[in-house]
């Protein structure tokens, strides 16, 4: 089988007639297409069946979501294919151009060993919510992994068929997956591209079928589980540490502030470990080797969070409680940071 073909992988719900001219195009650009009816209802089966002399058509029996929409097809792809191939994913909407899957198919083909994101220039013509949530993701992506990516929520996807089982494991089955797969690939240190394409909404994108407060929780979930987790540990190590004050107010200043700082850290830390390990990353990792990593981190947090509140109290004269605040809100991204990708990082397989 010639090594150089292309497929597109379009996972569609209840979409617009467009899609049969979408797959026109497509199919006249040389492709391979597999469509992903993700549990359309009966109202669209005739549109299906056009779809189905123009692609490789799989049916999911009741709407499963958009992450599992694109593994369906990516199984699919890697049971019945070889391997060689790119593989470019596309929206059902009319969002992206032909031409466009072309060029990132193109620098897919020159670089197979990174994943190729077609970037939107979401300006003024664009709806509100789609230039919301954009600039919310990719604050949260930047915050998260320190590289730059202008759009993190784009559909169109080009890759190579070699990164096709890191894709089959990356978790998530609704919106999620395709921030998921992002922060993976920047865990992973997998390459990740941007080429400009264009922008085009149809009907102010009355066609989306994102629900903005259960998709939006979806995608965030992790981030949002783990600063309620280090909110918790927070209010349990600031309670401690007031306390602990207030008893050792004998005490040397030097000697108070260490005294209670630590005492406060050893048990918040505990309850945070708890905590991350089985509820907000869900590791498997063995619990004495995370644990191991995790109070190695949090002795190293614990002296740079003394230095530095022992600094902001007692050399610079700032009140002891809100230096303590102050601290804290420069050593969480640090403990996000190290945990996500570090202590609690999830295995994933490279062909």
């Amino acid at each position: 089988m010639d090594n150089q073909f292309r497929i597109v992988l379009i996972p569609a719900y209840e979409p617009e007639s467009l899609m049969i001219d979408l797959l026109l195009e497509i199919r006249a650009a040389g492709f391979k297409v597999i469509v992903v009816d993700d549990g359309s209802s009966h109202l669209f089966r005739d549109l299906f069946k056009q779809a189905a002399e123009l692609a490789t058509v799989l049916t999911h029996p009741v709407n499963c979501g958009k992450g599992r929409a694109l593994k369906t097809g990516l199984q699919y792809i890697k049971k019945h294919y070889g391997d060689g191939y790119t593989i470019v994913t596309m929206d059902a909407d009319g969002q992206h151009q032909v031409a466009d899957a072309v060029r990132a198919c193109e620098a897919a083909e020159n670089r197979p060993e990174a994943l190729i994101l077609g970037s939107r220039k979401l300006r003024k013509n664009v709806p509100l919510r789609s230039r919301f949530g954009n600039a919310v993701t990719r604050c949260v992506y930047s915050l998260s992994t320190k590289l730059p990516v202008h759009d993190t929520q784009t559909g169109l996807r080009a890759f190579h068929s070699s990164l096709l089982t890191i894709m089959l494991d990356i978790s998530g089955e609704w919106y999620e997956y395709e921030m998921n797969v992002l922060l993976t690939f920047a865990r992973e240190r997998i390459p990740i591209e941007e080429i400009d394409i264009s922008t085009i909404y149809m009907d102010n994108n009355a066609g989306s079928h994102f629900n903005i407060w259960k998709d939006s929780y979806r995608i965030y979930k992790e981030i949002i589980k783990f600063s309620a987790s280090s909110l918790t540990s927070f209010l349990v190590d600031y309670s401690l540490y007031s306390l602990l004050i207030s008893i050792t107010d004998g005490f040397n200043a030097d000697m108070s502030l260490a005294v209670s700082n630590i005492n406060a850290r050893v048990i918040s830390a505990s309850l945070n470990y708890t905590i991350n390990r089985n509820l907000v990353f869900k590791s498997e990792k063995s619990l004495w080797k995370s644990s191991i990593q995790y109070f190695t981190l949090a002795a190293a947090l614990l002296a740079g969070n003394t230095l530095v509140l022992s600094v902001l109290a007692e050399r610079m004269g700032m009140n002891r409680y809100g230096a303590k605040l102050l601290t804290e809100l420069l050593f969480f991204t640090l403990s996000w940071l190290a945990q996500r990708f570090i202590i609690f990082k999830k295995k994933v397989v490279l062909t």
